[in-house]
């Protein structure tokens, strides 16, 4: 299926904000299980925000493209649904981590 570059551009940030609201919905699911398993988390995508605001010449702070993934202040949402880390999750972390 071919789709003019607006229209993808359209979809992509239709699929982005999907993304977005499954992450705000699944607060069970930690960053650094996601980190783990797929190599990513809510950090990385509000990183990736920031960079892509960056290259525009978009003014934005890092506190700014946290709170437009997390859908609250970072300290915020980390107080309320962030728990330590298990000594597993933090050896998977490393691991997985020297990969990269």
């Amino acid at each position: 299926m071919a789709t003019d570059p607006k229209t993808r551009t359209e979809l992509e940030a239709a699929v982005y904000r999907r993304l977005v609201e499954h992450l705000r919905s699944r607060t069970d699911v930690q960053n650094i299980d996601m980190m783990n398993l797929a190599g990513f988390c809510r950090n990385c995508l509000s990183n990736w925000m920031k960079d892509a605001a960056d290259a525009k010449g978009v003014p934005m702070t890092k506190e700014e493209s946290r709170e437009l993934v997390y859908g609250m202040p970072y300290d915020q949402w980390r107080a309320q649904h962030q728990k330590e880390a298990s000594p597993e999750q933090k050896a998977a972390f490393e691991k997985a981590s020297q990969k990269h």
